[in-house]
C-alpha cells in the first residue's frame, strides 16, 4: 500500500472511531432508559425490545471495533 492510500485509510479509521463514540452514547442512553424503567415495564414487551436493541448495539460495537483494529494494523505496518 502506498503512502497516500495508507493515509486515507488512517483518516477513514479516525472517522469511524468518532462514529463509534456516537454509537456508544446511544447505547448508554438506551441502557439508562432500560435501567430507569419500572420493573413491570422491564419485563414487558417494551423492556424486551429495549434489551434487544442494547444487545444488538453491543454486538455491532464489538464487530466494528474488531474491524477497526484490523484496519489499523494495515496502515500501521
Amino acid at each position: 500500500m502506498n503512502k497516500n492510500r495508507r493515509k486515507q485509510l488512517e483518516e477513514l479509521c479516525n472517522e469511524m472511531t468518532n462514529q463509534l463514540e456516537g454509537l456508544r452514547a446511544l447505547l448508554d442512553e438506551e441502557q439508562e432508559y432500560y435501567d430507569n424503567m419500572p420493573e413491570s415495564l422491564q419485563s414487558s414487551e417494551r423492556g424486551d425490545q429495549s434489551q434487544e436493541y442494547i444487545s444488538t448495539m453491543e454486538s455491532a460495537l464489538d464487530d466494528i471495533e474488531s474491524a477497526l483494529g484490523t484496519l489499523e494494523e494495515v496502515y500501521a505496518s
